[in-house]
Order: C-alpha cells, then sequence, then structure tokens
C-alpha cells in the first residue's frame, strides 16, 4: 500500500476508535445515573485498577504495554468528567512531583487544585472541598514524610490508592540545543539529584535555585538561554521541548504518594493494607507484634517508625502488609495486633500498586 492509503487506512481506524469512545461514554453515563440513584461513590479505584489491569494483560502488540494504563487513564478520567469533574487537592504548587502524581492517577480531566500545606489537603478532603487529595508519604533515598504521618494520626481519612514514581529529571528549554544554555533554574533538590551531570556538562553555566520548578517555568518562558530541571510530564504541560534526557545522578530513585478520601476501597483480589499503630512500653513488644505476621501467613511489605510529636521515646509505626480488610485472615490478624498497641489506626486497604513511570 502507498503512503496515502496508509494514511487513508489510519483515518478510518481513528474513525472507529472515536465512535467506540463514544459507546464507552453513553455506558458510563448510564453508569453513572445507576450510582447516583444508590448514592454510590462514582469513583471506584479497585475498579479502576482491574480494567487496567485486564487491559495491560490482553495487549498483544505492538502498541507499546507500557502506554496501556496512560491512554486508557485518560479515557477513564475523561469519562468519569460525564458524571462530574473529580476534585483533586494536592500539595503544591503546580509542577511538583505530587503535582505529578496527582496527573498520573486522575488525568487531565480532572480538577486538580495546588494546595499550600498538608493540613490544607486533609482539611479540603476532610470539608468536602476535594473529593481526592494525594500527598507524599515517602521517597527511596530520603525516607518517609513524616508530617503526613503525624496528620494521618488525627485525622479519619483513609487512603485508596497509592501512587508510585520513579523520579526523572530532563533538561528543558524553549528549544532543543545544549549550546544555547547559559544558566538553569531548578528546585534545590532537583540540582542535588543531577549533581554530577550539571558538573559534567555544563560547568561555567549559572546554576541558580528557585523556590519551586514552577518559578523555574515562568523564568525559562522569556529566555531562550535558560533551561530547568524537571519531570518530562512538564514539558508537555508548559509548550517545553527536551533538551537532554534522564540527567539525575540516581535512576533507582522512586517516592510514593498516597490518594486520601472519605471510604475503603473494595477487595480486588491484589490488595494491600498499610496501617499505623504504636506500641505498648513492654519487652519484646516489637517481637509481639511482628509474630502474628508469621501466625496467620501474611507477607509484611513495609514497616517504618516515626517518633512521636511530644512523647519522648515513643514512636508510631506505619506498616503494609499483603491482603485486605475484609479478608478473614486479614480480620483475625487486626485483632491480634490491636491487642498490643496502645494507638491503632487502618489506612486503608487498596490495589497494589503499579509503577508509574515518571
Amino acid at each position: 500500500m502507498n503512503l496515502e492509503s496508509l494514511r487513508k487506512k489510519i483515518d478510518e481506524i481513528d474513525n472507529q476508535i472515536l465512535d467506540l469512545l463514544n459507546a464507552r461514554a453513553e455506558v458510563v453515563k448510564e453508569i453513572g445515573r445507576s450510582k447516583a440513584k444508590s448514592s454510590r461513590a462514582y469513583y471506584d479505584p479497585s475498579r479502576e485498577e482491574q480494567i487496567l489491569t485486564r487491559l495491560q494483560k490482553m495487549n498483544k502488540g505492538p502498541f507499546p504495554a507500557s502506554s496501556v494504563r496512560s491512554v486508557f487513564r485518560e479515557i477513564i478520567s475523561a469519562s468519569l468528567s460525564l458524571e462530574k469533574p473529580m476534585r483533586v487537592a494536592y500539595l503544591g504548587p503546580e509542577a511538583t512531583f505530587t503535582h505529578i502524581a496527582a496527573l498520573k492517577k486522575f488525568g487531565l480531566s480532572a480538577s486538580l487544585t495546588p494546595m499550600s500545606s498538608l493540613s490544607r489537603v486533609f482539611s479540603a478532603v476532610e470539608r468536602d472541598q476535594a473529593d481526592y487529595g494525594v500527598v507524599p508519604l515517602e521517597n527511596s533515598t530520603e525516607g518517609v514524610a513524616s508530617h503526613t504521618l503525624d496528620l494521618f494520626i488525627d485525622s479519619e481519612l483513609k487512603t485508596c490508592t497509592e501512587i508510585i514514581l520513579n523520579i526523572r529529571h530532563d533538561l528543558l528549554a524553549r528549544h532543543t540545543e545544549l549550546e544555547k544554555i547559559e544558566k538553569v533554574y531548578a528546585h534545590p533538590q532537583s540540582i542535588a539529584q543531577c549533581s554530577q551531570w550539571l558538573r559534567e556538562n555544563m560547568a561555567g553555566k549559572a546554576i541558580i535555585e528557585v523556590p519551586s520548578t514552577f518559578r523555574a517555568v515562568e523564568l525559562v518562558h522569556n529566555d531562550d538561554t535558560a533551561a530547568l530541571i524537571a519531570e518530562e510530564t512538564i514539558r508537555g504541560l508548559y509548550q517545553l521541548h527536551t533538551v537532554c534526557k534522564r540527567i539525575e545522578d540516581n535512576t533507582h530513585n522512586f517516592a510514593r504518594f498516597l490518594v486520601l478520601w472519605k471510604g475503603m476501597s473494595q477487595p480486588t483480589g491484589d490488595d494491600q493494607t498499610s496501617i499505623l499503630f504504636s506500641m505498648k512500653d513492654q519487652i519484646g513488644a516489637l517481637s509481639l507484634l511482628l509474630q502474628p505476621f508469621v501466625h496467620h501467613q501474611i507477607n509484611l511489605r513495609r514497616i517504618e517508625s516515626r517518633p512521636i510529636p511530644n512523647r519522648p521515646w515513643e514512636s508510631v509505626f506505619l506498616v503494609d502488609f499483603d491482603g485486605h480488610v475484609q479478608d478473614e485472615r486479614v480480620v483475625k490478624l487486626l485483632d491480634d495486633l490491636q491487642a498490643h498497641c496502645d494507638f491503632f489506626k487502618i489506612l486503608g486497604s487498596y490495589p497494589k500498586s503499579k509503577l508509574n513511570a515518571g
């Protein structure tokens, strides 16, 4: 087939895709009306994960498997906006990794609102000013975000899903010519994470710290001699170009974010549960808390500790393990654990995360 014939075939396929998207949208509207009658939540993260996982497994190529999730997440996002736009609060400002995490989870059709502090994200969801909140929990190189755990202790909110990003950095500008760059704007953390590349490739150039990536975007937009360090998603959001890709020193740096809401996700068959607790002060307390996981044969995925503010020598533990709070074995495990705790809270059960490319 010649080029013109191939292009005509592409047009025909695109027309079919568009017809199917509209057919899907009609079904979504019916589902929305059904949910409204039964007062059910219009967004179900467990159902979304089942859809995305099933489609990834079905994909036979040559369409990239890694793109299946991102394409269908936007389709789901746009479809949900037919019921009502999802209101999502996140720790701002714009262009942060928390912003990117929110975009990768909820898509471009959601209404995303940056908040000036973690407490404001919690408050927005608690006061029904937002349906969901996105907050950072931990970084593989810097550990747990302690203030997030502190806020969970006093909040009734749960988490319905997690988002894991591979922290990647690109050099972005209004053009693609490295030799034109005389200065680089970046948040201090980004500069530190790309220090080796900057030494080798930007020697003699000005490396300028700014309070946020969004401020760097503003400065670069009016200066052809300037570039900024940011995640690749920023390029599309602010009409920039990639000068150099993957300039971070550590390619195995990951960040984990939690999505806040007022409900509890339904089981998917591949879930994990997060809990917070503090131990009673007794000999072998931690050993007593670990034994039930062995007894009930439940895989302990992660355990982190955090000092409790204003209570010297006492800690709160964050624990992730396989299973859902509705599973019989997990119910028994939680009963055993609570018997040894001064404070105990279930943060939520939710689908195990698939890595979101950063």
